[in-house]
């Protein structure tokens, strides 16, 4: 399973954000040359309501993606301010560990770490690995709370880079327009 990242929020919150404007702000903040290229890859989870937004650059993919995830979170914190709502951000390296950082109003509220290596794992009565209690402990880790909170299974989370989505060119103005073909309306409240 390959490693990567990215942060996690509640398709309702979504309304009225100019996402383009803070992952820009967010990356120059986060010390990304302008000249990097990058996009903004949103994925969505229609069944649960939940979107994915990561970065679509080379320093976003595979270990090196997930351990850049791991350190920067501003995006997140932007856009749990901007919304009023919760924000994770995740990291999720296959072979070393898994984290998970919760932001509210701008503000760190909470996270967990999990690094494989300091895991006792289950084993049955003749020493192999026992798969069952081994798939109910990875589901009390980090990403399987996660996925609980939004209503997914582990896998699903895990498979969201693979939804449906939409890349947002970064440096278009038409953005806003790509990310409205992906997003279903928002119902006006009454």
């Amino acid at each position: 399973m390959e490693s990567h990242g990215g942060y996690l929020l509640r398709l309702e919150s979504f309304d009225g954000v100019d996402l383009v404007r803070l992952a820009r702000e967010a990356l120059s903040e986060e010390g990304v040359a302008e000249d990097v290229e990058c996009g903004l890859l949103v994925s969505l989870s229609p069944r649960r309501k939940v979107i994915r937004v990561a970065f679509d650059a080379a320093f976003a993919y595979g270990r090196k993606g997930a351990q850049w995830y791991a350190a920067h979170h501003l995006l997140a914190s932007r856009l749990s301010h901007e919304l009023q709502v919760t924000v994770h951000a995740y990291s999720f390296d296959a072979e070393h560990c898994e984290e998970v950082i919760a932001f509210g109003n701008g503000r760190r509220v909470g996270g967990e770490r999990v690094i494989y290596e300091d895991v006792e794992l289950p084993e049955t009565d003749d020493g192999e690995l026992d798969e069952r209690a081994f798939e109910h402990l990875k589901s009390r880790w980090p990403l399987g709370h996660l996925a609980y909170v939004f209503g997914l299974t582990r896998d699903e989370l895990l498979r969201l880079p693979r939804a449906a989505s939409v890349l947002l060119d970064l440096a278009s103005s038409n953005a806003q327009a790509e990310l409205a073909r992906l997003l279903p309306p928002q119902e006006k409240s009454a």
